[in-house]
């Protein structure tokens, strides 16, 4: 297993996720909605909102998943954050990357993994809008072009106003 990489400007991201005073607060309707539509759009057994702080992934959202959090070095967002485009896993127990990773060997079985980075106002990336399946697949360009969508729609609500209040 390839544990989730830390970025060169990490403490300017975990600033920007921080600026959001969204962390470990109570699930939101305008959150959950975009979770629900993305699992039902897609249909994904697994739809979240997924914030990376130092040690973990904490979900804002979610969708077929009763753990509100799992540790950063398993994460696939953790991976997923230190990119700019969507990041596609179509089969992670034949990724040298995930193959043994605890997610993948165990519940909750991920085989297919598609994570759109959310970025703050100065551009880091603290998260993302991800689906996540027991079974392989792929995205067309329609798909990757509806997930960009709904994570467009994520970061817009983040960045609001308010934050996560």
């Amino acid at each position: 297993m390839t544990p989730a990489p830390i970025p060169a400007e990490e403490q300017e991201r975990l600033a920007a996720l921080r600026a959001l005073l969204i962390l470990d607060t109570p699930p939101e309707e305008r959150f959950d909605r975009v979770v629900r539509f993305a699992a039902d759009e897609f249909d994904c057994p697994i739809a979240l909102v997924s914030l990376i702080d130092e040690n973990r992934q904490w979900f804002k959202a979610r969708v077929g998943l009763e753990v509100c959090e799992t540790g950063r070095d398993i994460s696939f967002c953790g991976h997923a954050v230190v990119r700019e485009s969507i990041f596609v896993i179509e089969d992670a127990s034949a990724d040298e990357r995930f193959a043994d990773n605890p997610l993948v060997t165990g519940a909750p079985f991920i085989r297919f993994y598609a994570g759109a980075p959310l970025a703050a106002r100065d551009g880091q990336r603290v998260g993302t809008l991800c689906l996540i399946d027991t079974k392989p697949r792929q995205l067309d360009a329609t798909d990757l072009g509806i997930l960009a969508s709904l994570r467009d729609l994520v970061a817009e609500e983040l960045l609001s106003p308010g934050g996560g209040q």
